[in-house]
């Protein structure tokens, strides 16, 4: 019993330097711009597994304001359209969720708002292990306490992913419209917040009926999501 007491006191600590190392993380990046994300590290690695250890990524950092609105209010109305009011978690999106897999008998919807799509980003993985899951909650509640609704958009504009090795807004803009992220029209936006739950496939099947289907919704319904100013 006293190995087994030892054990458990020796895991719990791990698991709370462990906690905060990602506290850390949060609180750094809560003022600096990150160049590398857990996301990032997989891409590199994927990609160069492809084309050789040369090859980089296509990313580069803009702030908030060298965004588009027209991007913004896509992003939220795809991803998550209770995004300035909820805690970090959207309790309805996940009822929603749980109802359609269980309609489906499969995993087809997961209904994570932004703030924790960028918890998943910046340090895990997209594995759907439990235990991930519950360190992915962990770490939202940490962005949601210390960041601010705008400084939670700006990051995850620029850190998610847009295709094979291209991350962020800005290398999207420049990749698929030939222009900045300051300067996506409407369509645009809709087109690449789209793309979004599938970045990789919809990179080389731009003109796929789902992904131009959801474009169109998007655009419908952009208008209307709010966003931080």
């Amino acid at each position: 019993m006293r190995w087994i007491w030892r054990g458990g006191l020796v895991a719990l600590v791990l698991v709370l330097y462990l906690q905060l190392g990602y506290l850390a993380g949060v609180l750094w990046w809560s003022r600096f711009n990150p160049a590398n994300t857990a996301f990032m590290e997989a891409g590199l690695a994927r990609l160069q597994e492809k084309k050789g250890p040369e090859a980089e990524l296509r990313h580069r950092w803009v702030d908030y304001d060298h965004i588009s609105g027209h991007l913004k209010r896509a992003v939220v109305a795809a991803e998550d359209s209770r995004f300035l009011d909820h805690n970090g978690f959207d309790w309805v999106g996940i009822e929603k969720a749980v109802e359609k897999n269980l309609r489906k008998g499969r995993i087809v919807a997961g209904g994570s708002t932004i703030s924790q799509q960028l918890a998943k980003n910046l340090f895990l993985s997209s594995s759907r292990n439990p235990l991930r899951k519950v360190q992915e909650a962990v770490i939202t509640v940490m962005i949601e306490q210390i960041w601010t609704k705008r400084r939670i958009l700006e990051v995850y504009l620029n850190v998610i992913e847009w295709g094979n090795g291209i991350y962020g807004a800005e290398a999207a803009a420049r990749r698929y419209f030939k222009t900045t992220a300051a300067r996506l029209a409407p369509y645009q936006a809709a087109h690449l917040a789209a793309m979004i739950p599938n970045p990789r496939y919809y990179e080389t099947h731009r003109s796929a009926r789902g992904l131009l289907r959801r474009q169109a919704i998007i655009v419908d319904y952009m208008w209307d999501a709010a966003v931080p100013k």
